[in-house]
């Protein structure tokens, strides 16, 4: 049997293509545990604006969290077409970000990504720390999601 050789291996990865407002995003397929068509949530006191409660998935207490106003868009009504998806960056923890919608899954090799620079001191803008690159994909542009970060919000507060 022939050995692939390094030039024939093509880092190939798949996506859920999300939409917020007329936005594409792209969420690495890895950490999606489940997808769930909107529901009742019940609001916890005191959190995040964008932190909008928790919900019961089968038995499992879920936070659920807004993408639309984690990244600064204007709230909006939710449709028959919003979705929260069920992220699990590490087995045991899980968490819902309602999105507009689920488009599909997409296959993005790593010549169809540009990488997103951004300057951690904050000189760039703040939202680019949420993004790992931008996919091409049908002539059109796919925001690809840090989703780490977009979840994993760095505490800066004074003591």
């Amino acid at each position: 049997m022939a050995e692939a050789t390094e030039n024939e291996i093509i880092d190939e990865r798949q996506y859920i293509v999300v939409k917020l407002g007329e936005e594409q995003f792209g969420i690495d397929i890895k950490y999606v545990d489940n997808i769930v068509r909107m529901q009742r949530i019940t609001r916890v006191p005191k959190a995040q604006h964008y932190f909008k409660g928790v919900i019961n998935l089968r038995g499992e207490v879920i936070p659920v969290m807004s993408l639309r106003l984690k990244f600064g868009l204007k709230e909006e009504e939710y449709k028959n077409s919003t979705r929260i998806i069920i992220i699990k960056l590490e087995p045991q923890s899980a968490i819902g970000i309602i999105v507009d919608e689920v488009r599909e899954v997409v296959n993005l090799s790593s010549d169809n990504m540009e990488k997103v620079q951004y300057d951690a001191t904050g000189a760039n803008d703040d939202k680019l720390r949420y993004l790992s690159g931008i996919g091409k994909h049908n002539n059109g542009l796919i925001s690809i999601l840090n989703i780490a970060n977009v979840i994993i919000e760095k505490e800066e507060r004074a003591v």
